[in-house]
Order: C-alpha cells, then structure tokens, then sequence
C-alpha cells in the first residue's frame, strides 16, 4: 500500500465487527475480524489506489462513521469517554459500502482482488465452513444491503470502467 492506511483500515474493519458482531467465542472473533480487514483492505485499496489519494485521506480524515451508524440503525448511545469512540471517526464510509459488497458478492470480491488487490485474500474469496459460521452476521446480504448499496454503482464504476452506462 503506497501510504499506511492501516489506521482507516482497521477503524472500518472494527465498524463492521461491531455492527455485524461474530456469532460464537473467540475464534470466531477472530476470523470475523480477518474476513472484515481483508475485505477493508481491498476495499481501501480501490478507494485510494494512488499514494496521492492515501495521503489526501490520510491528511484530512476519512470521515467518520455517523452516516453508517444512522443507516444501521446503531447509533452509539448516551454518553461515552472521547478516546472509546476516538477511533470511530477513521471509519471511511465508502470503503465499508465496497467492503460490504464485497463481504456478500463473491464474483464481485474475486474481481476486485483479481483486478485491484494481488495479494492473498483467502479469508475473502474463499472462506470455509467455519469462516461462514463465524461471520453469519457479517456476510449476510440482507443485514448488509444498506450498507453495501450506499456506494455500490461507484465500486462497479471502480472495478468495470468500461461498462455502459445504463439509459
């Protein structure tokens, strides 16, 4: 990656953990949490291919994750210390739509790694019975519909630049 965005990765990869929770202990826990960061991962690599466009997020921030939390109706409640919800306005919004759809398309995760993303991304592509299980919340396409149609036409746009538009 040209410039670290591993801070907005790992915000949007814990934004999706928290609202789309793991269902079991603490493996599940944890391949939950690497199918979000490898599908954060991808997505933020599309999203900012150049090192100009990771310094440009990385210098003015990504935005936050308000909008998502509004849309998923997991707005933070009552009152809590600044530095719990800190990491919270590293969440990029359109890297977790792309990380969405690509969470529950798998034609569309498989061009995106193929296309954008060479490197190995098992856990995304491929996962087995027990990543399934693990991330039941995380890859369900109705609980992450929301999410994923925000900026789905601009990661098709992203990923086929050739496509027709449509009438």
């Amino acid at each position: 990656m040209p410039t670290d965005l591993s801070p907005l990765i790992a915000a949007t990869a814990r934004w999706l953990t928290v609202s789309y929770p793991p269902s079991g202990g603490a493996l599940a826990a944890a391949l939950c949490e690497a199918q979000a960061r490898q599908a954060a991962t991808v997505a933020a690599r599309l999203r900012y291919p150049t090192e100009i466009d990771a310094g440009l997020v990385t210098l003015a921030g990504p935005g936050g994750a308000a909008r998502l939390d509004w849309i998923t109706g997991a707005e933070p409640a009552g009152e809590h210390p600044a530095e719990e919800w800190a990491w919270r306005t590293w969440v990029d919004e359109v890297v977790a739509s792309w990380a969405a759809a690509l969470l529950t398309d798998p034609g569309l995760a498989a061009l995106a790694v193929t296309a954008h993303a060479p490197a190995e991304f098992r856990r995304l592509l491929a996962p087995d019975e027990r990543d399934r299980h693990s991330a039941a919340l995380l890859r369900h396409p109705d609980l992450l519909a929301p999410v994923a149609a925000l900026h789905h036409d601009q990661l098709l746009d992203r990923l086929t630049p050739d496509r027709p538009l449509a009438a």
